[in-house]
């Protein structure tokens, strides 16, 4: 079918076509001659993603609220297979049974000092169809399952040092139905805490200074929350299936009893903060802790009472506790290194139509798909496997790229090159990117050939500019903590991952306002973002698989870990701890890495300069270099969380959200242990050297030339 381009749409296409080639002529990891073959098919490819395309995709997957082991995610799993056939890829199908209990009935009433029924499902708005599509319960995915009364306590953000606050005021929410505004923290933590403390029920709701009224026009009118607006999300606190934990959920699987899960056990229920002015208005109590008023037109209280409410929450755990997931994927074979990876993905499933919060990820992944298809068709095969992967169950706990993970590991830890992650690629016109420091250059440099949808130059351009960064400096880069489908790629296995995207302002997450009628007005109209994030994917995955040495910078990635020390260094001294220059072994360690990346980007350079480089000595280059972040797993994991291996970044296991780097190290810190994170930087410092001799030997393994043009070895230093 032919799509008419919008007049923007157009000027965008014309732009890709005609965009010099602005980014450096050389490329990491290619010879000349490779490079220059490389930008032509970039460019190629960078054309080929479509606005209208786009459109199509995103208006088709979002037609209906697809929560993951529904019929409604089933057809778009046949969505995305048959696209992915009719472009001639090969396609693949995983299943796997999730215990994943779905909510059967919902209810929150005020009992005290009146009684009222809270009307929880978001209202139908106008001129918006897709409010009246049938919904999802507003519930928690993995809240426990009750029916209970309490005293309401408001309990801010429901943070660890929130309940601290009400513990210096002698407020207590044992028994008592706690009210948390969302924000700050993973919701999971905010459920964790509450259980922790005693409390009977959690309720969290969106607050219009954080997501509402307070921030613009709420929607239909502006992008903002409106008040009946509810933010739905799990509470699950691991990773994958929480019945098998650390192992695949296929058939046979032993699953643990529900008794031995860590899974929330009180009712959680998510509500818009229009209902919560009605359990809040009238609560009272003593000093209100500075910084805990919100947004709603009354003074807020802590509590408890004098209003009560009631809080009832059922499910299918004792009839149908496991449902079906399902991951596709779509593959293209490599021509010269077909047992290599590179993967990219996005997470099909959400709590409404979802049209930013995921279709726009998997909008991204379909339309550069097709970009690398078609290439295929005209004879142009990339020298590694490209894997185009849309995953299940990513809402409820990142569970099914965590299943394919434990699934695949082995064939994963021995060649997988690189993850590329697309989660909400598209609902704004601000670019940000980030993930592992030895894919960043890469990156920047992908943006500096896509053409920014606002005609203002290249995507790198206006990445600088919005963010008005000196010359002399580099964008500002997100660390790969967690939160989605990255997190078993990166923090299990140790594989190099980026992540990149559009954002803007927006109150839709998690509600069913998140649709195609809010994207087509305010997240992207004319869906030229889509096709701006579907471009950079088509240039990354070409750009890693058809690298003759893989293109990682680790002198960008040992500068950038060299950074995360000086706080180390600071926190010994605050706690009075007698190591003097705690860290050093640690910097040593980190200097000769850098020093060896170094000096084998050097050879890397010289060598492919030269009249050519046997397929052996690449694919030994290339194993060597495989091996590098992999150093930094530890099979044992954190101690606080052993399926966590990678001691480079993970997420706050006391926010969830924010990342900590170094977790190894810093989670001993903060236990107040200075003898464990005294042996942590030795452990850590260690695994650099681990990966500092997997560079040696990446060096050695490419090291070349003599004066007659004859390869040889050089000599291991």
């Amino acid at each position: 079918m032919r799509y008419l381009l919008s007049l923007p749409a157009l000027v965008v296409v014309l732009a890709v076509m005609a965009a010099p080639c602005v980014a450096q002529q050389t490329l990491i990891g290619y010879s000349p001659a490779s490079a220059a073959r490389e930008r032509e098919a970039e460019a190629d490819a960078i054309r080929r993603p479509d606005p209208a395309r786009a459109a199509a995709h995103s208006r088709a997957l979002s037609q209906e609220t697809h929560v993951a082991g529904t019929a409604a995610q089933a057809r778009t799993r046949d969505y995305v297979i048959a696209q992915m056939k009719a472009w001639g890829l090969e396609t693949e199908l995983r299943t796997y049974d999730i215990w994943m209990p779905h909510a059967t009935e919902v209810r929150v009433w005020r009992v005290a000092p009146d009684t009222a029924r809270l009307s929880l499902g978001e209202p139908v708005l106008p001129n918006d169809p897709a409010a009246a599509l049938p919904q999802y319960p507003t519930v928690n995915g993995y809240s426990g399952q009750g029916d209970v009364t309490g005293e309401v306590v408001y309990v801010n953000y429901g943070l660890i040092e929130d309940y601290g606050q009400l513990d210096s005021l002698g407020v207590s929410v044992r028994g008592k139905i706690a009210v948390a505004r969302y924000g700050r923290s993973f919701r999971g933590i905010k459920a964790r805490e509450a259980e922790r403390h005693g409390a009977a029920a959690l309720i969290i709701y969106s607050d219009p200074q954080d997501d509402g009224f307070v921030r613009g026009d709420v929607y239909p009118e502006g992008p903002m929350r409106p008040p009946g607006g509810v933010q739905r999300g799990s509470v699950l606190n691991g990773d994958g299936d929480p019945s098998t934990p650390s192992y695949a959920s296929k058939a046979g699987a032993v699953r643990l009893p529900e008794s031995k899960m860590e899974i929330p056990h009180i009712p959680v229920v998510p509500i818009g903060y229009g209902n919560a002015a009605e359990l809040l208005r009238g609560v009272r109590g003593g000093v209100l802790p500075q910084g805990w008023q919100g947004g709603l037109p009354f003074r807020y209280h802590v509590g408890p009472g004098p209003v009560k409410a009631r809080v009832l929450v059922r499910d299918d755990r004792t009839s149908r506790p496991l449902k079906p997931i399902y991951d596709t994927f779509g593959i293209v074979r490599g021509s010269e290194f077909p047992d290599e990876m590179v993967l990219i993905g996005g997470h099909r499933d959400a709590w409404g139509p979802g049209t930013a919060d995921n279709v726009s990820g998997t909008v991204s992944v379909l339309e550069a798909a097709r970009a690398i298809a078609e290439q295929v068709k005209q004879g142009m095969r990339p020298k590694r496997t490209i894997v185009f992967a849309t995953w299940d169950a990513e809402e409820w706990g990142l569970i099914g790229s965590v299943e394919y993970v434990e699934d695949d590991s082995l064939r994963l830890t021995k060649n997988a090159v690189a993850y590329f992650n697309q989660d909400v690629s598209a609902q704004g016109p601000r670019f940000g990117g980030g993930g592992s420091p030895s894919l960043r250059a890469a990156i920047r440099d992908i943006a500096r050939t896509v053409p920014d949808p606002n005609g203002r130059g290249s995507v790198y351009e206006e990445w600088r500019r919005a963010n008005a960064v000196p010359d002399s400096l580099e964008p500002a880069m997100g660390d790969p903590g967690g939160g989605s489908d990255f997190a078993p790629f990166y923090n299990h296995l140790g594989v190099p991952i980026a992540e990149w995207g559009f954002g803007g302002a927006g109150g839709i997450y998690h509600s069913q306002y998140d649709d195609f009628t809010w994207m087509a007005k305010f997240g992207d109209p004319g869906f030229l973002y889509h096709a701006a994030a579907a471009r950079i994917a088509a240039g990354m995955v070409l750009r890693v698989a058809n690298a003759d040495v893989l293109p990682y910078d680790y002198v960008e990635f040992a500068r950038t870990m060299r950074r995360y020390l000086a706080p180390i260094d600071s926190a010994f001294a605050k706690r009075r701890w007698s190591t003097v220059n705690p860290t050093a072994s640690l910097r040593t360690a980190i200097d000769r890495m850098e020093e060896s990346a170094a000096g084998f980007a050097s050879t890397r350079d010289a060598t492919l300069a030269g009249s050519g480089v046997a397929k052996e000595v690449i694919k030994e280059t290339n194993m060597a270099l495989l091996r590098v972040e992999r150093a930094f797993t530890r099979a044992e994991g954190l101690r606080t969380r052993p399926w966590f291996r990678n001691l480079i970044y993970v997420a706050d296991e006391n926010n969830g959200y924010a990342n900590m780097v170094l977790p190894s190290i810093n989670e001993a810190i903060r236990s107040g242990d200075a003898a464990l994170a005294t042996r942590e930087i030795a452990d850590l410092a260690a695994r650099f050297d681990e990966a500092t001799r997997a560079l040696v030997d990446a060096r050695h393994a490419i090291s070349v030339v003599s004066s007659n043009g004859q390869q040889e070895r050089r000599p291991r230093r």
